[in-house]
């Protein structure tokens, strides 16, 4: 029988992967409050016509505001980003899940899109962190 710190390591060795745990929940309160606030079509047109003005509006930390910003949406989800969440500020940019995974994945939509359509990503290299070579 596994301890909850067992599963946790082991969820945290897996490449390019961020688990929503009750902690990234709790970081990602204020971030995930903004996203939602998104479900309003007034607030949308808020946050685009100033986005640094709009977000001043949240708790958030500056590390959270630079990147929604930067639309780095893999510091969201490293930050306590929900996906589900963050999906309502892909909407607001009249982007799809498809873009956003793309971009998580460091690939252009369409290449995300045939590598899924070709059965996904190799599982050679991305069950763990420890598989990984470094960069030379």
């Amino acid at each position: 029988m596994s301890t909850l710190k067992e599963i946790k390591d082991e969820l945290n060795d897996i490449p390019g992967t961020y688990v929503f745990t009750k902690e990234r929940a709790r970081l990602g309160l204020h971030l995930n409050l903004f996203f939602t606030s998104l479900l309003k079509a007034a607030n949308r047109e808020e946050f685009l016509r100033d986005e640094k003005a709009y977000l001043a509006k949240f708790t958030l930390t500056e590390e959270q505001r630079a990147v929604v910003l930067a639309r780095d949406w893999t510091g969201m989800l490293r930050l306590g980003g929900n996906i589900y969440h963050m999906s309502k500020l892909g909407g607001t940019d009249r982007k799809t899940f498809q873009y956003m995974a793309g971009c998580m994945a460091g690939m252009a939509q369409d290449d995300y899109r045939a590598m899924m359509l070709a059965g996904g990503r190799p599982l050679a290299g991305n069950r763990s962190k420890a598989e990984q070579k470094p960069a030379s």
